[in-house]
């Protein structure tokens, strides 16, 4: 149930990202070989990247395959860190371009592969554990993704770093309700990801580290991320794995 991407290294395009490579990003949208209960990731897809140290997203609710004039303006971007999603709409939830994802708060970027079991019982109690929304307009979008990115943000105000919001958010909806939570999220110079419930894959090489929902080739490099855990990136040197 959705895929996605992030990014950390020397500059690349964002077609190099999303479109290089026999299993790539677009490729999982109609071809994915790890996803749970659906056969596409058609319903919409989106891509942020940093310019001047801010972040810019472009988001669509259309199959990635099908936006031509993206796959040429991917080409003539470049990019240092970027998070990309591709989205199966959870029933129940519109496919509508608030609802791709990577969200945005300041200057992160956020996605979430999965869902929230048993969602309509519990979002008053995550919109409350939430708080103020006002400096996030995505917290909005109608989607079970957008209280948990809020929840994430939340925590990203009160001072805790990348890593450790994402894990917070999952301690919190988890004690709330079952589901799969697999979180990514940048801030332009550091990755952050969880595995709860779905696959995650990271690979390390050229200076770069790709964390992945599945791998992107069938080169050597990709390590499997064990299930309930936080993955961490840059900047120094390596990629951290701890239990959550």
């Amino acid at each position: 149930m959705c895929r996605h991407l992030g990014y950390l290294g020397p500059e690349q395009t964002l077609h190099s990202l999303i479109y290089d490579g026999e299993h790539s990003l677009e490729t999982q949208a109609y071809a994915p070989r790890m996803t749970q209960g659906n056969l596409l990731n058609a319903d919409g897809f989106g891509v942020g990247w940093y310019h001047g140290g801010e972040p810019v997203r472009f988001r669509r609710a259309q199959p990635i395959w099908t936006d031509q004039s993206f796959r040429e303006v991917a080409g003539a971007v470049r990019a240092s860190c970027a998070v990309a999603a591709i989205r199966s709409a959870t029933p129940g939830f519109p496919v509508d371009e608030s609802c791709a994802q990577p969200f945005r708060a300041g200057r992160r970027l956020f996605s979430h592969n999965g869902r929230i079991e048993g969602y309509a019982g519990i979002e008053a109690k995550l919109r409350e554990l939430a708080g103020d929304i006002a400096e996030t307009p995505d917290a909005r979008a109608p989607v079970d993704s957008a209280p948990l990115f809020a929840l994430a943000a939340r925590y990203w105000r009160d001072g805790l770093p990348l890593g450790d919001g994402l894990a917070a958010a999952v301690a919190a909806v988890t004690a709330l309700a079952p589901g799969r939570y697999n979180l990514l999220a940048s801030d332009g110079a550091s990755l952050a990801a969880t595995t709860w419930g779905d696959s995650l894959f990271v690979r390390e090489d050229a200076g770069a580290v790709r964390i992945a929902s599945e791998p992107l080739d069938d080169a050597p490099g990709w390590r499997r991320v064990p299930d309930r855990s936080l993955v961490t990136a840059g900047p120094g040197p390596g990629v951290r794995i701890d239990p959550l």
